[in-house]
């Protein structure tokens, strides 16, 4: 399994609560929807909590501001990614949730990659 870590920031015309919301209630559901066009097999979003612990573990190792979240999708394969990814429908759908992203998430300060987990505790 391949992994797609996608650490974002909110909008900030946008509050938390709004962003959590809109995340979780109407971006999940679409990305629930084009999941077979883009050959996902499992998504799960991380929302950030709000606590003083996060400033004191920030703080700890000199580290950037906090993320809002992290979304977490996985495929099969490398190259069920690159099928899903290159196919009509998984365009339309990469497509159509890109232009919903940009409603809440700041891009410009998000990061994406690819990753291949490497289980140390199970």
């Amino acid at each position: 399994m391949i992994k797609l870590s996608f650490a974002v920031r909110r909008l900030e015309s946008i509050s938390e609560e709004e962003f959590h919301r809109y995340w979780r209630d109407e971006h999940g559901p679409l990305v629930r929807s084009v999941k077979d066009d883009i050959g996902l097999a499992r998504y799960v979003q991380a929302h950030t909590i709000s606590s003083p612990i996060n400033d004191v573990m920030r703080a700890s190792r000199n580290a950037l501001e906090p993320f809002d979240g992290v979304a977490e999708l996985w495929w099969e394969s490398m190259e069920a990614f690159i099928a899903g990814s290159s196919s009509e429908a998984g365009q339309k759908a990469a497509a159509l949730l890109w232009e919903d992203e940009q409603r809440f998430i700041d891009l410009s300060r998000s990061s994406l990659m690819m990753t291949e987990e490497s289980v140390i505790i199970e």
